[in-house]
């Protein structure tokens, strides 16, 4: 079973939550329509789609959106708006790497989909493959993918770092102290984040697992998925990526 299957409930959840500033998804949500090439009723797929920050607004602005994510609390939460608001918004509550044809339903051909907030980073090379694989079966032929991720080599190592701890919360609520002791695994290109959540006494822990993969190891799983990359940016503002930059934004398109 996969380290993320039972990771997003509880404190874990809610510091995720409280960390997502409304002008980083501003600034997301402009990245998305500035590179995905969608328009009005198109369809687009939101992969790990958390509580839907990325989602809704894009469903507000007349996508036909589907959401996939593992945590039932999340996808409840955006149910509800959606429901309020009577949004073209459909959500799958399941892992995206294992869930079933079934359960994708009529959805299965997108124009564009995304994976933001650094979840592409959770999978070893096999189950990368199929990821990659599963998004390029799901877009159309020249459909667009954005993926973001803060932990590729160029990124992590040189600043590397094996402890931090950061407290997160909007302004007039109690934060929660999150704290994490990392170790990079070299034999896996992999690191083991053992996370600390404490808030108002309550103390909850989790381990995560993040795979650090190098540009070029990218390129070349989604060139074996059938996705070539079109841009790499280093900044949400679309500067190109240059060595030390904390997070990659890659652009690729479907194949024809």
């Amino acid at each position: 079973m996969a380290w993320y299957t039972n990771f997003f409930h509880g404190l874990p959840q809610a510091a995720w939550k409280a960390a997502q500033t409304e002008e980083q998804t501003q600034l997301d949500l402009e990245l998305l329509v500035e590179t995905l090439d969608f328009g009005p009723d198109d369809r687009l797929l939101d992969v790990f789609c958390g509580y839907g920050r990325h989602a809704l607004p894009l469903a507000r602005m007349g996508a036909r959106v589907t959401g996939v994510d593992i945590s039932d609390e999340y996808i409840a939460e955006i149910n509800t708006v959606a429901k309020a608001e009577k949004l073209s918004l459909f959500t799958i509550t399941a892992d995206f790497l294992t869930m079933s044809e079934t359960e994708i339903g009529a959805a299965r051909s997108f124009d564009a989909a995304y994976c933001l907030g650094n979840s592409f980073s959770f999978f070893p090379r096999p189950d990368m493959l199929a990821f990659l694989t599963r998004i390029a079966g799901l877009l159309k032929p020249g459909g667009r993918f954005l993926a973001h991720s803060e932990m590729l080599a160029e990124s992590v190592l040189p600043d590397y770092q094996a402890r931090n701890w950061q407290p997160v919360g909007e302004e007039g609520e109690e934060p929660i102290l999150f704290l994490a002791e990392n170790e990079y695994i070299p034999m896996e290109s992999r690191i083991d984040s053992h996370l600390t959540y404490v808030r108002a006494g309550k103390t909850q822990t989790r381990i995560a697992q993040h795979f650090v993969y190098t540009l070029a190891e990218l390129r070349g799983l989604f060139v074996e998925a059938g996705l070539t990359i079109l841009d790499c940016y280093g900044t949400i503002d679309g500067e190109p990526f240059a060595l030390g930059d904390e997070a990659v934004w890659i652009l690729a398109k479907k194949n024809k």
